[in-house]
């Protein structure tokens, strides 16, 4: 079903465009055998993936600060694996993995088609609580940068998704109306409820298909987004 009277695009950044899962392997990889932090990889990640995702959560409700998510994540991860590393070692490693994340330039599947395809008949916005400093060389690093009008982060906005204060943030920057918008992405709460609060259309990526939801629009996949719009 299409979506009528759209001018404007927002879209999250990781897990929706940009292919942080993988990406984030790749770091981890490069960053210990720089380090020499010897632990399988599968191994680490299988453990530091729900540690990360807490932390993130306890990050947007402002439970903890942007210094204890990166340190605690890979604290409470080598605790799990009963891995010795050193506080010095630990904040390297965070250091490091901020550093390398963005080198890693993998996208999510047919992400270039659709922005190109939506380029010619929309404005292209990025909405995201991600650090700001890694943010805008991710999308420069892979490439997609110059589909987008706008970037409106979470450190710029003072408040993080789905609080209704970035989505204000990002209307203004973008001379949008929330009429006239769709907000994509793929976390519910964040995303998809803070946004559609805010007037936003909204369209939820469940690509891992596990959240149960009927309220609003769905796609599994990007491409799906050209039924939309």
């Amino acid at each position: 079903m299409k979506l009528n009277n759209i001018e404007h695009v927002f879209f999250d950044l990781d897990h929706t465009l940009w292919d942080f899962e993988k990406n984030s392997a790749l770091a981890f990889q490069e960053i210990f055998e720089k380090r020499k932090i010897n632990i399988s990889i599968n191994d680490f990640l299988k453990v530091y993936k729900p540690i990360n995702f807490k932390y993130w959560e306890l990050y947007r409700d402002n439970s903890v600060t942007k210094e204890s998510l990166r340190y605690g994540r890979l604290k409470e991860s080598f605790d799990s694996l009963k891995f010795e590393a050193t506080d010095t070692t630990i904040n390297s490693l965070a250091d490091d993995y901020i550093e390398y994340l963005p080198n890693n330039n993998n996208l999510l599947e047919d992400s270039v088609k659709v922005l190109d395809y939506l380029s010619q008949s929309y404005r292209l916005h990025i909405i995201t609580n991600g650090f700001e400093e890694v943010q805008h060389r991710k999308m420069k690093n892979s490439g997609i940068l110059e589909y987008f009008d706008s970037i409106t982060t979470s450190e710029e906005a003072g408040v993080k998704k789905p609080h209704p204060e970035i989505f204000e943030k990002a209307i203004l920057k973008s001379n949008a109306r929330p009429q006239n918008s769709v907000m994509i992405g793929d976390n519910l709460e964040a995303d998809i409820i803070g946004a559609h609060k805010f007037g936003l259309n909204v369209i939820f990526l469940n690509s891992e298909k596990n959240v149960d939801q009927n309220e609003f629009p769905q796609i599994q996949k990007l491409k799906e987004l050209l039924d939309y719009l």
